[in-house]
């Protein structure tokens, strides 16, 4: 059976009708121990998987995800890739994952159609122009790439812009991180879904955690509706990348996490020939579009700002981004809406990461990452593989811990850049 894409590959496998392709990874059933059980099946999950055993040598590792593969959070959000923060121990996080991303399709022999089209952000008024400017400069101080731009080349990069002199929202110039752009959600799943199950992770799908296994106060497994006759499968260490869900599954484990899960929404209109060259944000109306492979004009906006757990939006949210994008992009108004869908993201009070142990013994988690999970994969992957493989929290990931909550050392990165996350 074929397992390595390659153009090779494809030509000889059109002979005997593509019938000779291994299936990307295994349907698993749950053994009965594992050195490592990573509760959740979406990106963060599966990255955490794919290192433990690619980074550490650690294979005997299962993958629970209630659902399928990428079917939460991973396939329910808009795709874009950026490090464009001002603290500095936010942007070594995200550049490291951002530079994951640039050579991820290598890596894992699966094209994730990472487009690096750039990040535009945009400013409407001299304070905008003042605090972009402080931005892009504390950028630039953290070695990562950002470029000031005036009105003639934020609208020769994006030419569809409303800049007419009537403009609500006139735009006065902006700035660019051009590493930044876009990927493929369902490819970046599935490409670390299949790398970590050719290196002997078990992936388990349908297999919702119900509870926890404990000697003292110690976790030493979990109880689903698989696994033994009882339900049990035992493990070393535990960890949760579970994002809305995170204080769900720690309230089974006996502590409360500072998470409180929002709704955030998004919806694509029906395709067209390629309109947008760069990812556009807007912090001021508090929109931003891309445009997808298929042709499709991809919107966002801020979070219900109600606390829930259901996978859609309510129709205020959507009106504001509908409302804004006509604004910004007046030639797109008569575009009509395909589709639109929430994830539960689990935002934290200073829109920063929890990565690191848990108060109860044996258990690690992964969580936080409120509106920007998707562009962290492969840093959260990364730091929670080591944190479970050596016992030391890796140091990207030492700022982002639990105790900073006691200790007061936040890292307050939506007070401090102005964006949601």
């Amino acid at each position: 059976m074929r397992t390595r894409y390659s153009a090779w590959n494809l030509l000889a496998a059109a002979r005997q009708g593509h019938s000779d392709w291994a299936p990307a990874w295994r349907e698993a059933e749950p053994k009965p121990r594992y050195d490592v059980i990573v509760i959740g099946g979406g990106g963060h999950g599966l990255a955490t998987a794919y290192y433990l055993a690619a980074n550490h040598g650690v294979k005997n590792v299962a993958v629970l995800e209630a659902g399928w593969i990428g079917g939460g959070n991973t396939g329910r959000n808009t795709t874009i890739v950026r490090s464009n923060y001002l603290y500095p121990e936010s942007a070594r996080l995200y550049d490291f994952s951002l530079r994951q991303y640039e050579q991820l399709s290598k890596t894992l022999n699966f094209n994730i159609m990472f487009s690096q089209r750039g990040v535009l952000t945009l400013a409407h008024s001299r304070h905008d122009l003042d605090a972009q400017s402080r931005w892009a400069n504390a950028m630039l101080c953290n070695g990562i790439d950002a470029e000031l731009l005036d009105a003639h080349e934020v609208q020769a990069l994006e030419p569809r812009l409303n800049v007419g002199a009537d403009a609500r929202f006139p735009i006065l110039g902006g700035f660019i991180q051009r590493r930044a752009g876009s990927a493929r959600h369902d490819a970046v799943a599935w490409g670390y879904a299949r790398g970590a199950s050719a290196l002997g992770v078990d992936i388990v799908q349908s297999c919702a955690v119900t509870g926890f296994l404990k000697q003292g106060d110690t976790v030493v497994g979990v109880v689903t509706k698989r696994g033994d006759v009882r339900g049990e499968i035992h493990a070393d260490k535990v960890a949760l990348a579970v994002a809305g869900h995170s204080s769900v599954l720690a309230g089974l484990a006996g502590f409360q996490l500072p998470v409180t899960s929002y709704a955030l929404q998004a919806m694509v209109s029906e395709p067209v020939k390629p309109v947008l060259n760069t990812v556009t944000l807007s912090p001021s109306l508090g929109a931003y579009w891309s445009q997808s492979d298929k042709g499709e004009l991809v919107m966002g906006g801020a979070l219900d700002h109600f606390p829930s757990y259901a996978q859609r939006g309510s129709f205020d949210v959507m009106q504001h981004v509908v409302a804004a994008t006509v604004e910004m992009f007046p030639s797109l108004g008569r575009l009509r809406l395909l589709r639109q869908w929430a994830g539960i993201v689990d935002v934290v009070q200073d829109s920063s990461p929890i990565i690191g142990a848990t108060p109860v013994p044996g258990l690690f988690i992964n969580c936080g990452w409120g509106t920007g999970g998707f562009k962290a994969i492969p840093v959260g992957g990364w730091t929670l593989a080591h944190l479970l493989a050596t016992g030391r929290d890796h140091e990207l990931a030492e700022p982002f811990q639990l105790q900073r909550f006691h200790t007061g050392r936040l890292i307050d990165e939506a007070a401090a850049a102005g964006i949601a996350h």
